[in-house]
């Protein structure tokens, strides 16, 4: 269990580490029968691997994905993210968020599913596979090629391929299906290990419509470049009655006090000793203004925005612009119930005739709203209505648009990766600080310094090319990653 997940953990688990110590963060090619880790058991080190993935998912990779999701921007008095906001990432940045994802996350994950195959315990089975899966699915999109069939090989190949992310989305979704298709609903789960389920608290039903859930964005995150294999995954669901959340994937218990808190209000607010680095970007917020979306008041402190990537301004308003709202307890979610929503809408316009897909979108918009315990009415069917009358690619707008807006948060890298996915919300052709511009869509940032460019992935890290000869050659951040537009 690396450092990180350790200090994040909830403090309601921490009988998890009583006298068993904590390994190491691992080099991602350590050796998997290493000591450190064997002194565990799947109760141990699975919740240790989800909190790697919340720590990073929802703590510097959710500031990341916020920046470029547009939803804030770098403060006018500060300069934590300018590197982000200017699309100046290099090589030595997201080192950590990299290791901890593989070493961390990924290793006690594999640990996880050698441990339930030996022992027959296809519950740990299940979740250890859904959880590697969302966790390489992150990878994947972020940074396109990645070690997967010779990875986690330890001392037998320190220097793993990397393969192409249709190949591992390919093993992934194998990797589920075969998972589902073990007797992981039979017997039950001791008090313990319910506790170290920190998503569900061994309910293997929506473990299951986790896995269907996953699986259903991994298809559709196929669409514009694999279109037969994505319709037929998803057709397969369907064929096969799959069952979707309704709920949020996601892990809870954090706490106001140092350590405990969600991770992204640990990474930035109470480890920067600052509340006010992120402030609203005006991409989202003119869009919540020019539509009176009242939940405006839950994401920022006040109605006033900088420009995207405006960090240099000297303004008197941008100096006062609305800080982003943290909360210290808030979850964070791997899949919500509003992503789920939206998703199904999509398939089912897409593949079905669209038949049901008004009804799975009015779900999504309120499962937004109570997201942030705010009132849905007169949105609801109202301003945010559904097109039904439209047109496919309207309806899409529509459905990513509001998805958009609900990712705002803890899981803010989504909206990053379905903007590059769709193309939704729309590029600007003007600078929001134009009359001409059209609230709510996305600008390259005013310090850009990729010639106009808005940003696809990352670059490897360094911790990555020092020790892997195989990574591959450094392409652009403005490269699309394999699915993308």
């Amino acid at each position: 269990m690396s450092s990180l997940a350790k200090n994040l953990f909830p403090a309601a688990l921490a009988v998890f580490l009583i006298g068993t110590g904590c390994k190491k963060t691992l080099d991602i090619n350590q050796d998997p029968n290493n000591p450190a880790i064997e002194q565990g058991t799947p109760t141990i080190v699975f919740p240790a691997g989800v909190m790697s993935t919340a720590g990073r998912v929802g703590g510097d990779m959710a500031i990341l994905g916020g920046i470029w999701a547009q939803y804030w921007t770098q403060s006018a008095t500060a300069n934590q993210y300018k590197y982000i906001d200017a699309y100046n990432v290099k090589s030595a940045d997201f080192n950590g968020a990299y290791n901890e994802l593989f070493s961390g996350a990924l290793n006690d994950y594999q640990f996880v599913i050698r441990k339930a195959r030996e022992q027959q315990n296809w519950k740990y089975l299940l979740m250890g596979t859904v959880m590697r899966a969302y966790t390489y699915q992150v990878l994947v999109d972020l940074y396109d090629r990645v070690p997967y069939s010779e990875a986690f090989q330890g001392l037998n190949n320190l220097q793993p391929r990397f393969e192409d992310g249709y190949t591992v989305y390919q093993g992934l979704l194998a990797e589920l299906d075969s998972a589902l298709a073990t007797d992981y609903r039979s017997g039950s789960f001791s008090e313990r290990d319910q506790k170290a389920d920190l998503l569900f608290g061994g309910d293997m039903e929506k473990w299951t419509q986790f896995a269907n859930t996953l699986r259903l964005k991994m298809f559709l995150r196929m669409v514009n470049k694999k279109p037969a294999e994505a319709e037929a995954g998803i057709r397969a669901l369907y064929t096969a009655g799959a069952n979707f959340l309704s709920e949020d994937a996601a892990v809870t218990g954090f706490s106001d006090a140092p350590d405990k808190s969600n991770p992204m209000y640990e990474y930035n607010v109470r480890n920067l000793n600052v509340q006010t680095n992120l402030r609203a970007s005006r991409t989202l917020l003119t869009y919540l203004l020019a539509k009176g979306d009242p939940r405006r008041p839950a994401y920022y402190t006040n109605s006033t925005g900088i420009n995207q990537g405006d960090y240099a301004t000297t303004s008197t308003t941008a100096q006062n612009a609305g800080v982003v709202i943290q909360d210290p307890t808030e979850p964070v979610r791997f899949i919500s119930g509003a992503e789920s929503y939206f998703l199904q809408a999509e398939a089912l316009e897409r593949y079905f005739g669209g038949s049901g897909a008004q009804a799975l979108y009015d779900r999504g918009v309120q499962a937004a709203f109570d997201q942030v315990g705010v009132s849905a009415a007169g949105f609801v069917g109202g301003t945010y209505a559904y097109p039904s009358g439209g047109s496919f690619d309207q309806k899409l707008e529509a459905i990513i648009t509001q998805k958009w807006i609900s990712f705002f948060g803890s899981h803010a890298l989504e909206g990053f990766f379905e903007k590059n996915r769709t193309g939704y919300p729309r590029t600007s052709a003007v600078y929001s600080d134009n009359p001409a511009y059209v609230p709510g869509q996305f600008v390259v940032s005013r310090n850009a310094v990729t010639n106009g460019q808005l940003p696809k992935r990352l670059v490897y890290p360094d911790v990555e090319r020092n020790r892997n000869n195989n990574t591959p050659a450094e392409v652009p951040i403005t490269a699309p990653v394999w699915w993308a537009l």
